[in-house]
């Protein structure tokens, strides 16, 4: 079980460089930030009456880990989530592959469709097709970073014949993680990703499905995702999800499912305003949250 720290890097709170760095410093594995390109103001946000100002104000993912990753040695960067049918696959393939380099082979790419569909539309993507877009994109992904010369021909993607460097680090690339639920996640996962990035709803109501995972349905869902990649002949995919599930499922019952990754919130002072010598206690205690669970 490894264990990771997350948060919302903005231009009025935490500075993702000292984040990183105390994040390192205190042992944690990895850091993941979000990624939201805009709000447009039509927005129906899910969870609050408003957008809240965090929604409107996320750094761009792979610049702020770029950063983050040039002044740590082993902390592990990552996405949760990377808008992936919002994106330019070409454009997406060399940010990662160029972060990779960067840090040495420290990258996740924790994907996802999205919800916001008026975000959506600003890039050009017809929500009603965004699923079959992201497996396109991810494909093509996966082609730029591993073939010498690159094609893919899709429904909705089509790249001629291409040379992109540079290549990720890892090899054959870096591990790629589905965020979502809903009844056809699981086989997203299995068939073009290496992980699961399950939203677990601790007060889950029927409104709900299609968005979050029930936490009394996780155990369940986890086994069988794990049977569907042993049907097919894929490895064991990694399982990550936020530390609030300990609350209902002990930390040795994760274990034995199969859960590879909780990630702890940062919290505090140190993201409601711009003031770095708030970031020490906030990984502080955060990482005492760890200890807490692991003894």
């Amino acid at each position: 079980m490894e264990f990771g720290l997350t948060y919302s890097p903005t231009h009025y709170n935490a500075g993702v460089v000292t984040v990183a760095r105390e994040a390192e410093r205190l042992g944690f594995e990895s850091l993941f930030v979000p990624e939201h390109s805009h709000m447009p103001l039509a927005t129906d946000f899910p969870l609050a009456p408003e957008t809240p100002m965090v929604y409107k104000s996320m750094y761009d993912p792979f610049v702020a880990l770029a950063a983050a990753a040039a002044v740590t040695e082993n902390l592990k960067v990552g996405t949760s989530i990377a808008l992936i049918p919002q994106r330019d696959p070409i454009h997406t393939a060399k940010e990662v592959a160029t972060l990779d380099q960067i840090s040495n082979g420290r990258v996740v790419l924790g994907i996802g469709a999205g919800w916001n569909e008026e975000e959506m539309e600003a890039h050009g993507t017809d929500p009603r097709t965004r699923f079959r877009l992201m497996r396109e994109k991810v494909e093509a992904i996966k082609t730029l970073w591993t073939q010498e010369v690159a094609e893919y021909h899709g429904r909705h993607v089509d790249i001629p014949p291409t040379w992109q460097w540079p290549k990720p680090v890892q090899d054959p690339h870096p591990p790629i993680l589905m965020g979502g639920a809903g009844p056809n996640v699981l086989n997203r996962v299995v068939n073009y990703c290496d992980g699961w990035l399950p939203a677990v709803h601790m007060s889950f109501t029927e409104d709900l499905r299609g968005r979050f995972t029930p936490i009394e349905e996780f155990p369940d869902e986890v086994a069988k995702l794990q049977r569907l990649a042993e049907e097919r002949g894929k490895p064991r995919p990694e399982v990550q999800c936020g530390v609030d599930i300990t609350s209902r499922i002990p930390l040795e019952q994760l274990e034995e499912m199969g859960v590879t990754r909780l990630m702890v919130g940062l919290a505090g002072p140190a993201l409601e305003g711009v003031n770095d010598e708030d970031v020490r206690p906030a990984v502080e205690r955060a990482r005492e949250r760890v200890d807490a669970l692991t003894g």
